[in-house]
């Protein structure tokens, strides 16, 4: 019986293999691939963008995120600090703060700073229509950090925070010297990946309107894709993406592995 199960599980499978090699095989004969290789992989669309789809579109997309980045971490400290305070209305503030700005869409606050703001208040962002679009983005990390941060703190154990203090330390110095930097090295990995969803967020500046010295990689490719009238800028744009992204990844994998043998 043991032998017939094996032999039924043998067949099941090598039907199934036979079956995807048989899609696969149909699928690569139906494909125009001429047309393809036209339209998506045209090596002379691809020479002419270069090196501005590098040295302008790549460096603005990394420029971008790492002052999103920075900004939203720093904010994300100071409202993770007023979430966890004794104080009431601190905490209402970060809750509000956090429960808004994750609640809603990045391109809407991106559109919110960049023409919202200007016509009913008055205020016009720094840096024209990139400030405005980067504090947007800014705000809507601000609110993800802020709760990764604060989970990150609470995990510390709470002997650290007792120690600390038996030794004549402040709070702040507490915090600041022995809690948060212990919190932080549990949060590496979800940083990381709030990093890689900024880095693809970047996209959505295009909705604040950019200069040529300002596009990132997917305004970039987009106007290039009109330029030409050809994929070929969009699969760029999308390997280079995966250049960056795909590292980061597989850093943020090796951490949590490398945390969870520590553990």
């Amino acid at each position: 019986m043991a032998l017939r199960r094996r032999t039924r599980g043998l067949i099941y499978r090598g039907t199934m293999y036979a079956l995807f090699i048989a899609v696969v095989v149909l699928i690569i004969a139906m494909t125009d691939w001429q047309t393809i290789g036209k339209q998506f992989f045209n090596l002379e669309v691809a020479a002419k963008l270069f090196p501005d789809i590098i040295i302008v579109a790549l460096r603005n997309t990394i420029l971008f995120t790492l002052i999103a980045f920075t900004g939203g971490l720093l904010l994300g400290i100071l409202l993770a600090l007023m979430k966890l305070s004794v104080i009431a209305p601190f905490r209402w503030f970060a809750t509000g703060w956090i429960e808004l700005f994750r609640g809603l869409p990045a391109l809407l606050t991106i559109f919110a700073m960049a023409f919202i703001l200007p016509i009913a208040f008055g205020i016009k962002p720094p840096g024209g229509p990139v400030g405005a679009g980067l504090i947007g983005l800014i705000l809507v990390a601000s609110a993800y950090m802020a709760e990764v941060i604060r989970s990150g703190i609470q995990a510390v154990p709470k002997g650290q925070t007792e120690a600390s203090r038996s030794l004549g330390m402040s709070p702040m110095k507490t915090m600041f010297w022995v809690v948060l930097p212990q919190g932080f090295r549990i949060i590496i990995p979800p940083l990381t990946n709030e990093f890689v969803l900024l880095l693809k967020d970047t996209s959505l500046l295009f909705i604040a309107g950019t200069f040529l010295w300002s596009k990132e990689l997917t305004t970039f490719a987009r106007d290039a894709n009109t330029t030409y009238a050809n994929a070929t800028p969009l699969i760029m744009a999308a390997i280079l993406y995966l250049m960056v992204t795909i590292p980061l990844t597989r850093f943020t994998a090796w951490l949590e592995r490398r945390m969870a043998r520590e553990r």
